[in-house]
């Protein structure tokens, strides 16, 4: 899942961007509404996390323009006020679901989580395919019954594969949804991710390499 958080107190942004890629999730950052805007006019994004108080553009006119632009990515309006008129207000420019702080972190998780599962087409909160099963709320993996124990990346790379049920994922589509935008593209970090996810998957293998193309599960 890719997330962009957007909030202008840095050490808040940058807390809930660790939390958030420990959760396996691809999160890039913004510091004012205006960063927000230039990230989102060349990303896709599944969800964004967006203080309502921003400098440069204020957080209701970038919900308003992303709304306007008719984007896919569902928008989490953080704000300081958990007053009924703001809600109703920041749900009313547009956003998907509104958050008060201070707020607890394994509720913003769960409702980032939710968002990402609302920004494509339904499916079960718990992904099976192949004898895999896989629970994105708690983190984990089995494969036939037996328990696989993955790093961060290989969880969203076989999240993906998962969500595609079937379906051939890029090279390109895995980077964007599982890494953030400081890797390179021409990087092999998805090759190597690939053979220690097939390897701790065990036998018989069941991600196949598609070539010149991707992979599918």
């Amino acid at each position: 899942m890719r997330v962009l958080v957007v909030e202008d107190e840095r050490v808040l942004a940058d807390a809930i961007a660790t939390g958030l890629r420990r959760e396996a999730m691809a999160v890039d950052v913004a510091y004012d509404g205006g960063g927000a805007l230039e990230r989102t006019s060349y990303i896709d994004y599944d969800v964004i996390v967006l203080d309502r108080d921003l400098p440069v553009v204020h957080g209701d006119e970038v919900c308003r323009r992303l709304v306007e632009q008719r984007s896919a990515s569902r928008i989490l309006m953080l704000t300081a006020s958990g007053d009924v008129d703001d809600k109703v207000e920041g749900l009313g420019l547009g956003a998907d679901d509104y958050l008060a702080k201070p707020f607890v972190f394994i509720e913003l998780v769960a409702r980032v989580r939710a968002l990402g599962r609302r920004s494509a087409p339904a499916l079960p909160p718990v992904l099976e395919r192949a004898g895999i099963r896989l629970d994105p709320g708690k983190r984990l993996v089995e494969r036939d019954g037996r328990e696989v124990t993955l790093t961060k990346k290989e969880f969203a790379v076989l999240e993906e594969l998962l969500r595609a049920e079937g379906a051939v994922v890029s090279q390109e589509d895995l980077l964007d949804k599982a890494w953030d935008e400081n890797i390179d593209p021409f990087t092999n970090v998805v090759r190597v991710t690939m053979m220690t996810l097939r390897k701790k998957l065990g036998d018989p293998q069941v991600i196949e390499t598609v070539p010149g193309v991707g992979y599918k599960l």
